[in-house]
C-alpha cells in the first residue's frame, strides 16, 4: 500500500474521531411534570428504558401541574406531562401547546390519621366526606400551589359550598410527598393520588378513609411546548417521548409499575 493511500486511511481514521461525538451526542429534553409522577416512584423508573433508546436525557422539572405549565408557557420546558384537563386545554386553546395525548390515569383518595376524628373512613362520598371535615373541625393539609391536586381539592370545597378556613386547614404551599408527611406528622387529613400515597403510606402512618367515588377519577395527559411560538424548544425530542410513552412498549411498563405489589397507573393511551 502506498503511502499516500496510509495517509488517507489515517486521515478519515482521525475524521471519524473528531466527528462521532458530534454524531452520537446525548439529546437533552426538558419535561415539567405533576410532583406525583416523581414522587411515587414512576419516571424513575419509566424514563430509563426510553432515554436508552433514544441516547437521550430527560431533564424532570417536578412541580404542582400549574406550575408545569407555567414553565411550559415560558418555553423553559419542551414537553409537560400533567392532569388537570380543563387547564391542560386551555394551554393547548391558547396556543402554548400541540399534540396533547392522553397517557394513563389514577385516582385521588383521601387519607388521616387512623383515629378517624371526622369519622369518614370508608365513605364513597368524597363531597360527604368533605362536608364532615369541615363540620367537625377536623385538620385538612392542602396542597395549596395550584397543583393539579389542589385545582380537585378547591372544586370539591366549590360544590358543597365550604370555605375552607381557620386554624385547622393548612395551606401547604408544597409538593404531594411533603404533604403527606406534614399530615402524617400534624395527624390531618389530605387529599392525594393514590400512588404518592402508596410511595409515603409506611413512612406516615395514614390511613386511606375515602376512595371509590367517580368524581376522584385522575387522568394524565402529556404535550409538547408549540415549537411556532418557542423555536429553540427541543420539539423533536419532545414528540419521540410523546409517541414513546403512548406506545405498547411505554403503555406497558406503566401498566407493570406496581407500588407493594399492587399497581398505581392504569394507561390510557389510544
Amino acid at each position: 500500500m502506498s503511502h499516500r493511500s496510509l495517509s488517507r486511511i489515517a486521515a478519515i481514521a482521525l475524521a471519524a474521531v473528531l466527528f462521532a461525538p458530534t454524531c452520537f451526542a446525548q439529546q437533552v429534553i426538558r419535561m415539567s411534570t405533576t410532583t406525583s409522577t416523581d414522587n411515587s416512584g414512576l419516571l424513575p423508573y419509566l424514563l430509563p428504558a426510553f432515554e436508552a433508546k433514544t441516547n437521550s436525557k430527560v431533564n424532570v422539572i417536578a412541580v404542582g401541574t400549574g406550575k408545569a405549565l407555567e414553565l411550559a408557557k415560558n418555553g423553559d420546558v419542551d414537553v409537560t406531562l400533567v392532569h388537570a384537563r380543563a387547564l391542560e386545554d386551555k394551554f393547548v386553546a391558547e396556543g402554548y401547546g400541540v399534540n396533547r395525548r392522553d397517557v394513563m390515569y389514577n385516582d385521588f383518595i383521601i387519607v388521616g390519621p387512623e383515629n378517624d376524628p371526622a369519622g369518614i373512613k370508608g365513605s364513597h362520598d368524597v363531597f360527604a366526606a368533605m362536608k364532615k371535615i369541615a363540620d367537625t373541625k377536623a385538620k385538612f393539609i392542602s396542597r395549596g400551589d395550584n397543583s393539579g391536586t389542589d385545582v380537585m381539592e378547591k372544586s370539591y370545597w366549590k360544590a358543597i359550598n365550604v370555605k375552607p378556613e381557620g386554624s385547622n386547614y393548612i395551606s401547604a404551599g408544597l409538593g404531594m410527598g411533603e404533604v403527606l408527611t406534614m399530615a402524617g406528622e400534624l395527624r390531618g387529613y389530605t387529599l392525594t393520588d393514590r400512588a404518592t400515597y402508596g410511595a409515603y403510606r409506611a413512612k406516615t402512618g395514614l390511613g386511606i378513609m375515602v376512595e371509590g367515588d367517580k368524581k376522584m377519577f385522575n387522568p394524565y395527559g402529556i404535550i409538547a411546548v408549540n415549537p411556532a411560538r418557542y423555536k429553540d424548544v427541543n420539539y423533536k425530542g419532545a414528540m419521540q417521548l410523546i409517541d414513546w410513552i403512548t406506545s405498547p412498549e411505554g403503555q406497558e411498563k406503566i401498566a407493570e409499575y406496581k407500588i407493594s405489589g399492587e399497581q398505581v397507573f392504569f394507561p390510557s393511551a389510544h
